[in-house]
């Protein structure tokens, strides 16, 4: 089990095809605060059917686009 595995499914089940969430709300969703680590296992995302496109440290977010 991944350490962002939490949020991977969460992501999953929301369907949308793009949103952005910032980075307490990933925090909250994951069980974990986000840290750089997040690069690593961001790769995960796309076994949900994900990427993560944009993330932003100054606004604190990232963007997740569901993949075509």
């Amino acid at each position: 089990m991944g350490k962002y595995d939490a949020l991977w499914t969460w992501i999953k089940e929301t369907g949308k095809d793009s949103f952005k969430l910032t980075f307490a709300e990933i925090g909250q969703i994951a069980g974990c605060p986000i840290d750089h680590s997040f690069l690593t296992y961001k790769k995960e995302l796309t076994n949900y059917g994900y990427q993560a496109v944009k993330i932003s440290m100054k606004e604190q977010t990232v963007v997740f686009q569901k993949l075509s």
